[in-house]
């Protein structure tokens, strides 16, 4: 038996470029094909299909959170580690020239409405990046940092959605105005703290 010459996890992570560019949709099998540099037949082997692919690139994606999730989790005042994160988006969306956002925001957008596996992946990645916050604004209101008169799931929420429409306002700002933009939302959503 011939053992497979790719590592699964390096396709998945190219075709997880050629998908955060492209959409879903917009991805044709022969997009995929020149992106991770596999023929058809050994994609369709190793991954079933463009959706088991797609499914595989956003498992991946999840790295991206758990560097999130690390920042939040470590050392310093609350306040400042939610402004560094909220730096840390804006900074991505203002360094990418071919402004795709967040892969899991696009998905969300693109699929999970009509397709419970992604809308299951996308949920799993939110909600990583949600817990870790409210832990995080729940030790900051302990020791005074940061008010007590919202309740720290409401926070988290609102911080997750804030940078998700951060991911957006990057995509859809004119880009004379992006960075202005940007920095208005982070300065605002400070300021709820």
């Amino acid at each position: 038996m011939r053992t497979k010459e790719f590592e699964p996890d390096e396709i998945a992570d190219a075709a997880m470029q050629v998908f955060w560019q492209r959409g879903y949709a917009a991805t044709s099998v022969q997009d995929l094909v020149q992106g991770t540099g596999l023929s058809r037949s050994s994609l369709y082997s190793t991954f079933e299909s463009k959706q088991g692919l797609y499914e595989q690139a956003l498992r991946r994606y999840s790295a991206v959170t758990t560097a999130n999730v690390e920042l939040l989790s470590g050392p310093g005042q609350p306040q400042a580690l939610i402004r560094q994160l909220l730096m840390r988006v804006a900074e991505s969306e203002l360094d990418d020239p071919q402004q795709r956002g967040c892969l899991v925001a696009n998905a969300s957008l693109e699929l999970a409405a009509h397709d419970k596996a992604v809308a299951e992946l996308v949920a799993h990645n939110l909600e990583r990046l949600q817990k870790a916050l409210e832990k995080l604004i729940q030790r900051g209101q302990q020791t005074g940092e940061i008010a007590t008169t919202q309740s720290p799931r409401a926070l988290a929420r609102f911080f997750v959605n804030t940078m998700q429409g951060m991911r957006v306002l990057g995509k859809g700002s004119p880009a004379s105005q992006r960075r202005r933009c940007l920095m208005d939302v982070i300065d605002v959503a400070l300021g709820t703290l």
